[in-house]
């Protein structure tokens, strides 16, 4: 140790080098280890000596005014024919330094004289790092090494290069200096309080668009799905027979529709199938306006169809009867008791109202025996039907004419035929109606009537009405059915023979009761004479200057038109 500096230790130079270095003062003067020569004026260059030339044996001082003693090392002058014993890796070393600096061979001039003396020992900060005195690291970052174009010379010593100008990410470490930029404080750290606030701001506003698009397509269209609504599963589509869906499907085999041309018009109707054998039943209003078989075709409720021939007609029951052939799978619908029927029975109408086949209707029967008139067209008479009829709220419309009217147990009662209209002022289809469509008044024809007016019309064409003998008047506006001064044609009005003559009935007779049931005029008293059969036997109840009398007489029969 001296003065406080510590003691570099290095491998001692050889005996002739550490012979030429001069000792230091033993005043101790100066605060350095060796005295320093005043500075020197320059001198004129003098002749060259005997040091040797520029070369690998000789190194230009590299320090100057003002660089760092540490990282310039003093520059020693060989002369020639000097012992060199440094080591091979020491002059390896300092021969690119001589590439890199060579001397200037125009003017040359005397070697500068150095700084210092040679140090025996080499002791920073004045001589060269010793081989086990490394001086410490530099501590800096790597930093990458811009690309460089061509060959960089390689140098014998860092040169210290000033601090740059501004902030520098790392600052230099000098062991030897008084402080030094320190590192740069470490980059301000993100309020994470801040970018959570932001993270939940961001997520709320895109939940919102996100979620008000989806309200509003839930709006518009109900869901996010295509719509499902609840159906009941597949079951046993059989129904009670006594149901109105069962009296259809085990009746509408047996029912037909009928299109008539004729007398240039045409109509539509409706009829049943009586028999195996193809005969069909229904009104004669329907087939009325045919000529021949050519211009009556029956459909039945499969889809086939097949043309018709009339076989017998009665315009006072209203009832006709055609045969169709060559159709196999015939069903015959049964027929029932229109005796036995009660008012408030349930029942079905099926036909074809406005050309709409296979219709089905339902109601309850609503009355009994109404005496109902139907026709009347032709102004003579010889169109016009009495009816003793069935009447039902079932819907019958135009189209229905002859369709059949069941009962609970799918057998026919009635044959449809009439209807009272809104505004009419007649009996049958839409006569002198406004409003030719079902308001709940519909008549059929009692099938006890129908079956025997079919059973003659099938076996000799014609139908016979029972008679009582006399001629009615029917101008008579009082309660009952009055009988006629005089026939037709001034004949008597009581004909001779007749059932009425035989039972004591004269002219200006006025009969109030048929079997118990009260007349009003002499169409109810028509009515209910067609109700019945020739042979029948009736009991009527009469007016005679003021004595109401009984008469019982059997009814006769006359050939029907």
């Amino acid at each position: 140790m001296n003065n406080g500096k510590p003691n570099w230790w290095s491998r001692p130079s050889s005996t002739p080098e550490a012979a030429r270095i001069p000792a230091p003062s033993p005043s101790g003067e100066g605060d350095g280890d060796f005295p320093l020569p005043a500075p020197q004026p320059p001198t004129a260059p003098e002749p060259p000596t005997a040091t040797a030339p520029a070369g690998p044996e000789a190194i230009a001082p590299a320090g100057a005014a003002g660089t760092d003693p540490e990282a310039v090392a003093p520059s020693v002058v060989l002369t020639k024919g000097e012992p060199q014993d440094r080591e091979p890796a020491q002059e390896q070393d300092r021969a690119p330094a001589t590439e890199a600096a060579p001397a200037p061979q125009e003017q040359p001039q005397a070697a500068a004289r150095p700084l210092h003396a040679p140090d025996e020992y080499r002791t920073p900060p004045y001589g060269e790092p010793g081989p086990w005195a490394p001086a410490p690291p530099v501590q800096r970052p790597p930093s990458p090494v811009p690309p460089q174009q061509g060959p960089v010379p390689p140098q014998a010593h860092p040169q210290h290069q000033p601090h740059p100008q501004g902030p520098a990410p790392w600052g230099q470490y000098d062991p030897w200096g008084v402080g030094g930029p320190a590192f740069p404080p470490p980059p301000a750290k993100r309020s994470r309080k801040g970018l959570a606030v932001a993270g939940a701001l961001v997520f709320a506003l895109i939940t919102g668009v996100i979620g008000g698009g989806i309200g509003a397509y839930v709006e518009r269209n109900g869901g996010l799905t295509a719509v499902e609504l609840p159906q009941a599963a597949a079951e046993d589509t059989g129904r009670a027979p006594d149901s109105v869906a069962g009296i259809a499907a085990s009746a509408l085999p047996g029912v037909v529709t009928l299109h008539v041309k004729g007398s240039g018009s045409s109509g539509t109707g409706t009829g049943f199938v009586l028999d195996t054998r193809g005969h069909i039943l229904t009104n004669n209003h329907v087939v009325d306006g045919a000529r021949s078989s050519a211009d009556i075709s029956v459909t039945f409720s499969s889809g086939e169809t097949a043309r018709a021939k009339l076989v017998g007609k009665d315009t006072g029951y209203d009832l006709a009867v055609v045969q169709v052939t060559g159709v196999s799978g015939l069903k015959a619908l049964p027929l029932g008791n229109s005796d036995n029927v009660r008012v408030g029975d349930p029942v079905v109408a099926i036909g074809a109202p406005f050309d709409l086949s296979n219709t089905v209707t339902s109601g309850i029967i609503s009355a009994k025996e109404r005496p109902i008139t139907a026709g009347g067209e032709k102004g003579d008479g010889s169109d016009i039907s009495y009816v003793d009829a069935l009447q039902t709220d079932a819907p019958i419309n135009p189209g229905n004419s002859g369709g059949p009217l069941l009962d609970s147990k799918a057998r026919v009662i009635g044959i449809n035929s009439a209807i009272r209209a809104a505004g009419g002022s007649g009996d049958g289809e839409g006569e002198g109606a406004s409003q030719p469509g079902s308001i709940g008044l519909g008549f059929a024809i009692p099938i006890n009537q129908g079956k025997r007016v079919a059973e003659e019309l099938i076996s000799t064409g014609k139908a016979t009405h029972p008679v009582i003998g006399v001629s009615l008047d029917m101008q008579y506006n009082g309660d009952g059915a009055r009988v006629g001064e005089k026939g037709k044609d001034g004949t008597a009005s009581v004909t001779p023979g007749g059932p009425a003559a035989r039972a004591g009935l004269r002219s200006g007779d006025v009969i109030t009761e048929v079997d118990g049931q009260r007349v009003h005029n002499g169409e109810e008293l028509i009515v209910k004479i067609r109700a019945h059969r020739p042979g029948d036997r009736l009991e009527l109840t009469l007016r005679r200057d003021g004595k109401e009398l009984t008469k019982t007489l059997t009814l006769g029969s006359s050939q029907g038109t």
